[in-house]
């Protein structure tokens, strides 16, 4: 049956990227529908619109959905494609028979858990603010944290004139000039962890990222991914 779904919608049904990622895809004029240059706002006709990302078409298929969960390594930008050439997540999914695409994002210098899927309505329902599940991250900072650092990291500080929603914190060692933290939040801005200690005067040296909500990385070797079990899918899309 044909059915009628706005663009960006159409593409995270597809795998293509999020819908919010799609948005950008539209707007630097790399969609187009029946040969023509797509706009935000355009719709299809799914089974009767032809559509394509960078000249290659894309199509949607209800039958195979996968819901991954990767180790991501240091050095590796979170993305499916890079003009640039550099290493990126795509490399690590490419025995996966289906294209994914990741839900939120690591950047290049942090490692753990990322989440990769071709559902885009399960990937809209983890990323949407209204959902609050919390993504915990293992974080070594240098120098060592004073007690006033810790309450700012908890209250939540100003990122760009705006700010964050208060933080779980915790110590988990200090030594040698630096110290290891456990820091949990439910927001999901760029490289909010790294800002977060920088306005409280920390250095970030090491980020990763443990958990979101109650699906952890456990022992996942880095590079190396696995499939959601259907409790944590469950746990994840309520």
């Amino acid at each position: 049956m044909e059915k009628d779904v706005v663009l960006q919608k159409y593409l995270s049904m597809c795998g293509v990227a999020s819908r919010r990622k799609s948005q950008e895809l539209i707007s630097q004029g790399k969609v187009k529908i029946n040969g023509h240059v797509a706009e935000l706002g355009s719709r299809v006709v799914v089974g009767k619109d032809t559509v394509t990302v960078s000249d290659k078409k894309v199509s949607y298929d209800s039958s195979d959905k996968y819901y991954i969960m990767l180790n991501k390594p240091r050095g590796y930008i979170t993305t499916m494609n890079d003009e640039k050439g550099r290493k990126c997540t795509a490399d690590l999914v490419k025995d996966i028979p289906a294209r994914v695409f990741p839900v939120g994002r690591l950047d290049k210098d942090s490692e753990g858990l990322l989440i990769l899927t071709n559902d885009g309505d399960f990937a809209n329902r983890l990323i949407h603010p209204s959902h609050d599940i919390w993504k915990t991250y293992r974080v070594t900072v240098k120098p060592l944290i004073t007690e006033q650092q810790l309450t700012n990291l908890c209250i939540g500080p100003e990122i760009d004139g705006k700010p964050t929603t208060p933080a779980k914190v915790e110590v988990i060692l200090e030594e040698n000039g630096r110290a290891v933290l456990e820091i949990s939040i439910k927001e999901g801005r760029n490289r909010q962890i790294r800002k977060m200690c920088e306005m409280v005067g920390l250095e970030v040296a090491r980020l990763k990222r443990k958990s979101i909500g109650n699906v952890k990385l456990g022992m996942l070797t880095p590079g190396k991914w696995r499939n959601l079990t259907p409790e944590e899918i469950k746990s994840l899309s309520k």
